[in-house]
């Protein structure tokens, strides 16, 4: 049937209206539609106290990015996956998020060993990773952003302030995996640096408990200083040992690990005060965004028993992907990557974090502190430390496609 001037002109009215409301459709869909931020940290097993204050900070930088009408127009939805303190859950899970989630970004991995786990799956499937944790360093892969600290930003510091001057002997102690063997050579390193002596190293599985071995040696080796990289909550069992056996105020201890979850107060004071660590946070700084982070976070989660570098961390970790996806307009992997290599910072309960283009990792402050009365006293604050020693370099400036762990020789 012909159609009149008159029919024809009102569906070319109409015609428009249509095809101008269905975009409008798409539009207000996609805006609805949430950005998917993975997680794979630990809630159960020997790790758990770890992992819950890292998941809770992700919950609670979620909730405030949504609070304040979302990311790029869209809300943000956590996808969770306890890993179970468990390397093959770990690979499952990462390709999970990958392949059937289709996560924006993904927050985790705690051991190295896990963080290697799962680094490959995200570097195939082309997700961001951002692993929030104190490491031995050396991470050199341009599809990964590190936001703990480094030995030269915690270990270059407290190796000399526990020697002093007159500590020139120096046994060292650590757990028997990549994060202890390797940290265990930074402190060799800095011990040398400042003219002392290792005497000896020891490595430990992470099952063990039994120290009164150990403890024997360390007392017929007769050091000046006590150096320990033992981790998890079986290594604690060290620390009671070496008070049992009297040794508690006759050679000092300085520790990377010690504090992460809340062993000062886990031991009575006879155990743990005069122990020495540093990292780049403690719960008992004093500084207005520290203490909101821990009121806001300990509201949210109550039975946090302690606030470690681990959680800050991660929560700062979070915040720099969001400011990388705001300057990128984007949440397109390279498109943030680029942003992200442009220096961003963050002001977080830890203070300034700035990405750092040539290694992927952060700027930040470092403190260190002693045990005191079952609490950390801060003692020193070192402002803006580097995240890479000159004895390892990674460049990704130079070499952007490098994808390696740099180690130190000595």
């Amino acid at each position: 049937m012909a159609l009149s001037r008159r029919d024809l002109l009102r569906t070319a009215a109409a015609v428009p209206l249509s095809t101008l409301a269905m975009p409008a459709v798409l539009r207000s869909a996609r805006a609805e539609t949430p950005i998917l931020v993975g997680s794979l940290h630990d809630q159960s097993g020997p790790i758990a106290a770890s992992g819950t204050p890292m998941v809770e900070s992700l919950k609670l930088g979620i909730e405030e990015v949504n609070a304040a009408g979302g990311l790029l127009g869209r809300p943000l939805q956590l996808v969770h996956y306890d890993t179970q303190s468990n390397i093959q859950m770990y690979s499952q899970y990462a390709q999970q998020l990958a392949v059937r989630d289709k996560v924006a970004v993904v927050h985790g991995g705690i051991t190295s060993a896990s963080r290697e786990a799962i680094r490959p799956t995200f570097n195939r499937f082309r997700v961001l990773y951002f692993y929030n944790v104190l490491y031995e360093g050396g991470v050199c892969d341009r599809n990964t952003f590190c936001t703990g600290t480094t030995p030269a930003q915690t270990v270059e510091k407290l190796v000399p302030y526990a020697m002093g001057k007159d500590k020139k002997k120096v046994y060292i102690i650590a757990a028997d995996y990549n994060y202890g063997q390797i940290t265990a050579k930074w402190m060799q390193k800095y011990v040398k640096d400042q003219g002392g002596e290792t005497v000896s190293v020891d490595f430990f599985p992470l099952d063990v408990t039994n120290f009164g071995p150990t403890i024997s040696k360390i007392q017929a080796a007769k050091p000046d200083l006590l150096l320990s990289a033992l981790v998890g909550g079986n290594h604690t069992a060290f620390y009671r040992q070496w008070t049992s056996a009297g040794m508690k105020g006759q050679i000092p201890i300085a520790s990377t690990t010690f504090g992460l979850v809340n062993e000062p107060s886990t031991l009575n004071a006879a155990e743990s005060d005069g122990v020495l660590g540093a990292y780049g946070y403690f719960e008992e700084l004093t500084t207005p965004a520290s203490t909101a982070y821990v009121a806001k976070l300990k509201k949210q989660s109550p039975s946090i028993p302690y606030i470690s570098e681990l959680a800050a961390a991660t929560y700062e970790g979070f915040y720099l992907w969001v400011e990388g996806v705001k300057k990128a307009g984007s949440i397109d992997r390279m498109a943030v990557t680029e942003a992200l290599e442009t220096g961003l910072s963050f002001d977080g309960p830890t203070g300034k974090v700035t990405v750092d283009h040539a290694t992927h990792h952060v700027t930040r402050n470092a403190y260190l502190a002693v045990v005191k009365d079952r609490k950390w006293d801060v003692r020193e604050t070192y402002p803006d430390a580097k995240p890479q020693d000159t004895a390892a370099v990674c460049n990704l400036i130079k070499n952007p496609r490098e994808n390696k762990q740099y180690e130190i020789s000595i």
